[in-house]
């Protein structure tokens, strides 16, 4: 059954709806419906409307339901007939008041679970729409489909990836054990991430066994041989004197230091500590040029 906003109840997405075969819930506002409330006003009067009340002593509320069966939807389609639910929610300290149009008629046995499937609706935009736009996912609004749907296939490469990622959070007790204390899904993600830029991780589960029992930080272990490296250290701060600051520059400048940090591999090393020691015999102190940064594969 399709449950949708106001928005949605018009006879041409109503159409499309009884096209597919397909069952409605659509949320409707007085506003946007005012001949389609009056109408049921009208059949209150004459007596075709049914009035139910259900006690819900454990929840503190007490749902009302007053509901009419094949009124008009507006002036413009009053072929099309409808059926009108509403709802009063009466707790101590509010009443909340809603409207849908169901396809079904509308019955004693079933009018509080199509009340119930209508206000479903909140907690499906609360709980994946929000988190999604909200907690780190960046899930905005588009109003266009993009060049060859493009923007169609990244958001439901978006929802898919969401969906795998609610599995665990429904079914491994495991997830639910890590996710409790940290109170937040941005923060357990914050967490994932700094794990797996720093760790070899194997498994998901080692991943939550890391994130659930925490790991014993230990000194890096550098890429290279660093103690190799020590001669061209050496050689580059030979002609640095100790007063004078090494220019640094943003973009793909930058210092000796940070050079020496981006060899990952031991050919790139071989080949910068050659150019360090070139460098220390041919620049006399104070004249040590900014290094361009290159990078190697």
């Amino acid at each position: 059954m399709v449950t949708e906003d106001s928005l949605r109840s018009n006879a041409p997405h109503m159409q499309t709806l009884h096209d597919h075969q397909l069952h409605y819930r659509l949320g409707v506002k007085e506003g946007d419906h005012a001949v389609l409330f009056k109408q049921a006003q009208e059949a209150e009067h004459a007596g075709r409307a049914t009035s139910y009340a259900r006690h819900e002593r454990a929840a503190g509320l007490v749902p009302r339901f007053r509901w009419v069966h094949d009124v008009p939807l507006n002036a413009s389609n009053r072929d099309v007939r409808v059926n009108v639910l509403e709802d009063w929610e009466m707790r101590a300290d509010k009443v909340q008041h809603c409207r849908w149009i169901p396809d079904l008629r509308v019955s004693k046995r079933n009018v509080f679970d199509l009340m119930r499937g209508g206000r479903a609706r909140w907690k499906i935009d609360n709980e994946p729409f929000n988190p999604l736009k909200n907690q780190g996912d960046n899930f905005e609004h588009n109003d266009g489909h993009g060049t060859q749907n493009l923007s169609v296939v990244f958001a439901l490469l978006r929802m898919l990836a969401f969906l795998v990622d609610q599995i665990p959070q429904r079914c491994w007790a495991f997830f639910r054990a890590v996710w409790s204390p940290l109170g937040s899904t941005r923060l357990l993600w914050e967490r994932r991430r700094a794990l797996g830029y720093a760790y070899a991780l194997a498994s998901m589960r080692q991943l939550f066994e890391a994130l659930l029992y925490g790991v014993k930080k230990s000194a890096p272990i550098f890429a290279v041989d660093s103690s190799s490296s020590q001669l061209a250290i050496e050689s580059l701060g030979a002609c640095v004197p100790a007063n004078q600051v090494i220019p640094y520059h943003r973009g793909n400048v930058a210092p000796p230091c940070r050079a020496l940090s981006a060899c990952h591999t031991s050919s790139s090393h071989v080949r910068l500590r050659q150019s360090l020691q070139k460098w220390s015999q041919r620049y006399k102190p104070g004249s040590l040029p900014s290094l361009q940064m290159t990078h190697t594969a």
